[in-house]
């Protein structure tokens, strides 16, 4: 049975041009707005809690030179990690528009010279994508808390409430996701544009009142830190990289967008929103070091702060609603590559595919977050798990951007490295510092990321030996197909339907129907399901039928890694390719695999325990092909591997 899997670019045009979906929609303040609500909502919540963690290093006693050279920092990353990195290269690696992690992942297999190398690439793009669900676990729980902290600033007496508080609104987040975000979304962007545009207007009073805060636009201030303080500033970086957390969003969220408004959206209105802020904080700080308690919040006039909360938490729910549905996204591609079982997909829209609900993913996301939440208690604790999986993320993309840019799009060694080798070096540094973090924290993401590593890896090898073994145990098709005029196999009326992820070897569930049941319907058809490396398989692509023998059809049908199968639906295609077909007289055999330990096992122990385990608890082909229960047959093989 193939294990392809999942969601769905749906049907949306794409640009002759760029093959990016809606890259020829003019630029709209609607356009503008949608990409505000869903790309910048984790990065437009970092001023709630990045620069105080930057600057807490220092103490009350914090320096107008530690300051400067501080804020210098923030500026520059958000310089180069995001507009340099992601606004002006990553973005153009994109796979016929889609983007993320696991679209890069795509290209880079492409340009593998080898197996060996393809495999190296795709761990590579597991461990992102591992990496990626920690950074999705710890996005709510920070960002709600460090919004819901507010009411610190306004009454101290409101401290016992903010984690009581805060589980509140995330237990909320989550148990209306099975609505789906279309009339959420409706007032993200209007909601984010607002949080924007505060923020650039209390960066503004704060910088009003201490304008030289503007030199630490020049570079010198963070090189003049970094000399004084050298390992002041490597610890720094551990905290300085949360100014630059949902950078992956950008590139992530190319494929609903394009490139073009995402830019636009960014260098006019984010880049600016946010360099005002973080220097309205560092004016307040220069004119009072304690401050430092909580800067945003103070920054902002007494009678504001309340309403400010409210605001806050908003763009917090909207934020951490960014990364869940991004969850939601890579889980579906890892499924659909091959990457982790059937999950149930559910989806939230009539007219959009690509908005879809998945139950156990929301649940386990859940229960991350609450746990961080009870176990930390406040944003500053939790800061420490916060870089470790993002920075891990980063260095994953710009390895496989090197690989991309140098052998698929053929740039010069010498230009990739001058491009890439600094970035890179970037990344490690903020990986680096934050692997001190370890101890107050960081072992969070590496625990989930390393966890969910274990099962990708462990999924994409037992699905391999389970096909190896399928090809050594099965006849290959020809042979079977030969023989099949010379027995007295008895042909029976209707049209059964054998699912079989091996297209040229005869599927076991039709060899132990005819070795149980002795019959054959008359019309048979092969049915295999094949992932694709592109987000979505064109329509002419998408169903290939071959005629083997009179009445019997090799049928293949393929998805991308943004698709969700739906096979009844593609079968009813076949009388347009001259095929007989009639859903009420079709039987639909599949086969359950039992998995067993071979005598010499290809897989240790534990691995074997896993991928068992995973294999009992993924969901029904019948449920996930979309296949009508009540036309199933189930046949249950034992396969040792």
């Amino acid at each position: 049975m193939s294990d392809a899997h999942l969601p769905s670019a749906g049907g949306r045009a794409l640009s002759p041009a760029t093959g990016a979906p809606g890259a020829g929609r003019p630029l709209t303040a609607g356009l503008l707005l949608g990409v505000l609500g869903v790309v910048y909502g984790d990065i437009g919540t970092s001023p709630l809690y990045a620069a105080r963690a930057s600057l807490l290093l220092f103490g009350p006693e914090i320096g107008r030179a530690d300051i400067l050279g501080v804020l210098s920092m923030i500026v520059w990353a958000l310089i180069l990690t995001v507009t340099v990195k992601y606004i002006v290269f990553i973005l153009r690696a994109d796979n016929r528009g889609e983007g993320g992690i696991l679209a890069l992942m795509a290209l880079a297999m492409r340009a593998a010279r080898d197996e060996r190398g393809r495999w190296l690439v795709a761990l590579v793009g597991i461990a992102g994508a591992s990496l990626f669900f920690g950074d999705g676990t710890i996005t709510p729980a920070i960002s709600v808390l460090s919004a819901i902290e507010g009411l610190k600033v306004v009454d101290p007496a409101f401290e016992e409430f903010v984690v009581p508080l805060s589980v509140a609104v995330i237990l909320a987040l989550f148990l209306v996701q099975y609505r789906g975000t279309g009339t959420m979304g409706a007032v993200f962007g209007p909601v984010t544009a607002v949080w924007f545009a505060v923020l650039a207007l209390l960066g503004l009073v704060g910088i009003a009142q201490r304008p030289e805060v503007l030199e630490a636009l020049s570079p010198h201030h963070a090189v003049a830190f970094a000399a004084a303080h050298p390992l002041a500033t490597f610890v720094a970086l551990g905290s300085v990289v949360l100014v630059v957390t949902g950078a992956e969003a950008l590139y992530a969220d190319m494929g609903h967008f394009g490139r073009r408004p995402i830019r636009v959206a960014w260098l006019c209105f984010v880049l600016p929103a946010l360099t005002l802020n973080y220097f309205g904080q560092g004016a307040l700080l220069l004119g009072d070091p304690a401050a430092i308690a909580n800067p945003f919040y103070l920054l902002a006039p007494e009678w504001g702060r309340l309403p400010l909360v409210f605001l806050a938490t908003a763009a917090t729910i909207i934020a951490s609603q960014a990364m869940i549905s991004g969850a939601y996204s890579i889980a579906r591609q890892c499924i659909q590559m091959g990457f982790l079982p059937r999950l149930i997909v559910r989806h939230t829209s009539e007219t959009e595919e690509g908005q879809i609900y998945m139950p156990q993913v929301n649940w386990g996301l859940l229960a991350g977050v609450v746990i961080l939440v009870l176990s930390f208690g406040s944003s500053e604790a939790l800061a420490g798990a916060y870089g470790l999986a993002v920075t891990g993320t980063f260095l994953c993309t710009s390895t496989l951007a090197f690989l991309v840019f140098r052998r698929r799009f053929g740039w010069p060694l010498p230009f990739v490295v001058l491009v890439f080798g600094p970035l890179f070096l970037l990344d490690a540094g903020y990986f680096l510092s934050n692997v001190l973090k370890i101890p107050q924290g960081g072992y969070v993401p590496l625990i989930i990321g390393g966890a969910l590593f274990a099962m990708m890896t462990t999924w994409h090898r037992g699905r391999e030996l389970l096909f190896a073994r399928f090809r050594q145990d099965s006849l290959p098709l020809r042979s079977f197909l030969a023989r099949l005029p010379h027995s007295r196999t008895i042909r029976v009326p209707g049209i059964a339907v054998f699912m079989t992820s091996q297209a040229d070897y005869v599927p076991n569930a039709l060899l132990h129907n005819l070795k149980h049941n002795k019959v054959l319907h008359e019309r048979v058809l092969f049915v295999t399901v094949l992932n694709e490396d592109i987000p979505a398989v064109p329509p002419e692509r998408r169903r290939e039928v071959t005629e083997l023998a009179p009445d019997i059809h090799r049928v293949i049908i393929r998805y991308g890694f943004q698709e969700s199968p739906n096979v009844p639906r593609e079968l009813e295609q076949l009388r347009a390719e001259g095929v007989a077909w009639d859903a009420m007289q079709a039987s639909y055999f599949l086969g359950r695999e039992t998995v067993v330990a071979a005598v010499v096992p290809k897989m240790s122990r534990w691995r074997q325990w896993l991928f068992g385990l995973m294999s009992r608890n993924a969901v029904p082909a019948t449920e996930f092909f979309r296949i009508p229960s009540d036309r199933v047959v189930e046949l249950g093989v034992r396969v040792a591997i």
